[in-house]
């Protein structure tokens, strides 16, 4: 007969109700009709020629945060290196992609000047301002000024991830301009999220449905997956999780050449020459330091790839 352990059981039910709980966002989601799947060796076989993107990489912030959580500094490298923890200078950035055919699109949404002006208001209550240092983000082109640059007309906001620094312009976004996300993104369960997940739903509330990307497998494996957006092979957007479950990176073939963006897959200029993930921002450190290294070698087999890296040049 086996006997139960009913206190353990109940803390093991707890537990698991709790992280059912506990997602990235409880905002609606749908399946993004935008974009085919396709794979490394299409896309690699696009980038000799250049292609119709004009891309515009805008510095929204200026912010300072914990190297801790930008750096692994517990790999190897960092060990070698001596690096210890420090306020690290870092920027919040946005991409200000146009298409001669589908019209202007965000990568990211830079901060609003409504929102650092009162973050309380839009949801950023007290121990996430602290957390996250806040009082040293300094607007130099907020969101409101960059959709100007638009013309006032997006067509639509990629997100690299969900993480609220890459969200923060979302109080100056019309309210019918579509969303698009990681498959994995808004699922993602974690006790971080009890602290973030209403901000993050606010922040989303007037938005339509987060529209998820439907990766299919890389036939050449070298990444998760690859989607095609616009079909033309002129952007691909590449799942890369890690740092966090849906994250995304982007290539995109602009008018000057191709160009990477990586999203916080890699957040340091530091750690992208000595191939190490960011620290405690990120989910799995070992999943996220192999995306990483994949960028890497595309990079390594393409170099005339310009690298944007997820908050330092």
């Amino acid at each position: 007969m086996i006997r139960l352990n009913t206190p353990r059981l109940m803390t093991t039910l707890s537990m698991l109700v709790l992280l059912q709980g506990c997602m990235t966002t409880s905002h609606p989601t749908a399946r993004s009709g935008l974009g085919i799947s396709t794979g490394s060796d299409a896309m690699e076989q696009r980038l000799e020629q250049p292609g119709p993107i004009r891309l515009e990489s805008i510095d929204s912030a200026d912010w300072q945060g914990p190297l801790s959580g930008m750096l692994n500094l517990d790999s190897p490298a960092a060990r070698d290196a001596g690096l210890t923890d420090r306020s690290e200078p870092t920027h919040i950035y946005a991409y200000l992609l146009t298409h001669p055919k589908f019209g202007h699109y965000l990568i990211d949404t830079g901060v609003s000047e409504t929102l650092l002006a009162d973050p309380g208001k839009e949801g950023l209550n007290w121990l996430i301002r602290k957390v996250m240092h806040l009082d040293h983000m300094h607007i130099k082109t907020g969101t409101g000024e960059i959709l100007q640059q638009a013309d006032g007309e997006l067509s639509g906001i990629f997100l690299s991830h969900l993480h609220l620094d890459h969200i923060m312009g979302m109080t100056d976004i019309p309210a019918h301009i579509p969303l698009y996300a990681g498959s994995a993104e808004p699922a993602q369960t974690g006790i971080k999220n009890f602290f973030t997940r209403n901000a993050t739903d606010q922040l989303l509330e007037k938005m339509p449905p987060l529209q998820l990307w439907q990766f299919q497998p890389d036939p050449q494996h070298r990444f998760e997956g690859i989607m095609d957006v616009f079909g033309d092979g002129s952007l691909f957007v590449i799942s890369v999780p890690g740092h966090t479950a849906g994250s995304t990176a982007f290539l995109i073939r602009t008018t000057h050449g191709p160009v990477l963006l990586s999203g916080d897959t890699c957040i340091t200029r530091w750690g992208w020459e000595h191939a190490t993930e960011p620290g405690d921002f990120t989910s799995d450190h070992a999943e996220n330091l192999k995306n990483l290294q994949r960028l890497q070698a595309l990079v390594a087999r393409h170099p005339q790839i310009e690298v944007h890296l997820g908050h330092q040049p």
